[in-house]
Formats: C-alpha cells, sequence, structure tokens
C-alpha cells in the first residue's frame, strides 16, 4: 500500500477519496472493486492502527469501517478518528445483536451494514452521503437566519450549534438531524421524512436509525425525553422541535 503522502490530491483527480478497514482480505477485495468502478479512489487497511493512521494522512471523504478488528476494534479506530476528522463513516459488523449497532454509532459512526450485506446496496450508502454536503450558496441566496429555541442556538450556514454560550459538538449526521428538524419546528417528521431529509431518498435500510441519532443529540444537549426542551417525541408519528405538552 503506498504511504499517504504519495496519493494524488482529491482535488485533481475528482476522485472522493473511501478507505475501506477490514482483515477480510476477499471482502476488501470485492468492495474496494465495486467502489472503483463507481469513480472511488480507495484505500485499504486491514487492522485499527493501521487504519488511524491513513484516515489521519490520506484524509478520506468517508470510511467503510469494520467493528470487530483485530487489536485496535472499530469502536476505538471510530473514537480515534473523531478526535481529528468529521468524514463519513460506515460501520461493518458480522454481529446482529442491536447493542453492536448502538455502541457503533454512539461514538460517531454515520451508519451501518451488518454482514453479509451487497456491495451495490454499499456504494449506494457512500454515494448518498456523499451527496449530503450543501452546496455553496450564491450571491443572491441569502443566508439562512440562526434557529433558536429558548438556551439553544442553530447557525445552519456556519454548521454552530450552541447551548448558551457553550459550543455543542455534533457529528455531521447529527447535526444534519437536529438542523432539518428545526427547519420546520411546528412540523411532526416521521422516520421516512427525516431519512429523505437527511441521508436521502435513495437510502435503503432500518429507520431506527433515525432513533439513534436523535438520541444521541438529545444526550448532548442535556435534552430529557420525559420532559424534552427542544425535541419532542411524537407518538405514532416521530418527532418535531419543541417542548412536551
Amino acid at each position: 500500500m503506498r504511504p499517504p503522502e504519495q496519493a494524488p490530491d482529491p482535488a485533481v483527480t475528482g476522485r472522493p477519496r473511501v478507505l475501506v478497514v477490514d482483515d477480510e482480505e476477499p471482502l476488501v477485495r470485492l468492495v474496494s472493486a465495486y467502489l472503483e468502478r463507481d469513480g472511488f479512489e480507495v484505500r485499504t487497511a486491514s487492522d485499527g492502527r493501521e487504519a488511524i493512521d491513513a484516515a489521519r494522512g490520506w484524509d478520506p471523504a468517508v470510511i467503510v469501517l469494520d467493528l470487530g478488528l483485530p487489536g485496535t476494534d472499530g469502536i476505538e479506530v471510530c473514537r480515534a478518528v473523531r478526535t481529528f476528522s468529521d468524514c463519513y463513516i460506515v460501520m461493518l459488523t458480522a454481529r446482529v445483536e442491536e447493542l453492536d449497532k448502538l455502541v457503533g454509532l454512539s461514538v460517531g459512526a454515520d451508519d451501518y451494514l451488518t454482514k453479509p450485506f451487497s456491495p451495490r446496496e454499499l456504494v449506494a450508502r457512500v454515494r448518498a452521503m456523499l451527496r449530503r454536503p450543501r452546496a455553496p450558496r450564491t450571491q443572491e441566496e441569502p443566508e439562512p437566519p440562526v434557529a433558536a429555541f429558548g438556551s439553544l442556538s442553530i447557525d445552519v450556514a456556519g454548521r454552530e450549534v450552541r447551548l448558551g454560550a457553550d459550543l455543542v459538538e455534533l457529528t455531521r449526521t447529527e447535526f444534519d438531524v437536529l438542523a432539518a428538524l428545526a427547519a420546520r419546528p411546528r412540523m411532526a417528521f416521521t422516520r421516512g421524512q427525516l431519512i429523505e431529509a437527511v441521508w436521502g431518498p435513495a437510502w435503503v435500510g432500518d429507520e431506527h436509525l433515525v432513533d439513534v441519532h436523535v438520541g444521541h443529540v438529545r444526550r448532548k444537549l442535556g435534552d430529557d425525553p420525559a420532559l424534552p426542551r427542544f425535541i419532542r417525541t411524537v407518538r405514532g408519528v416521530g418527532y418535531r422541535m419543541g417542548p412536551g405538552a
């Protein structure tokens, strides 16, 4: 594998970078082939330490990360990467227990797939993620105002959330979920509507992914679901901004 400094600049190649991290060599070859065929520049790593070094030196747009790596596992890799990068992370797990998925997402992963999975579905997920960043605003297009909900302020243009004077650190996906709710504060969003707003209409998977990310946002905001100040659960529907009744 080439050292990071020899990698071509994505601004020159125009190909988004994807780091595939797994110790199953046949799976890595298969996934890499599908991603490269779809126009991505791919690098691979087979253990956690190598993955962290590659993420730091190569600056990928997306990391496809196996949970069950030898040595430093995927959870620890995700935690480490989140200290210096906000790239998208798709967690792969061979374990179907819900706990594994929740733990992976709780440390900053954006999505997950359970093995075995379709490489085409993985490529579609990666493509959907990379469509999510907002396009630069034109000079004629005014910046959206900072949304305020009591002590909570959400600056969509600056992608910054504050609780009083304190900055709240959210992942890209957590911010996007909160911004979608804040954009229409009186609307009760279904999980499907939030999936479409944040992950895109092409996304396929378990819609309860929304619940996990809403839970993380609530925890970071110190928002009690039983007595919500910011995100309210609408029974039988989904979520909306605003205090509970």
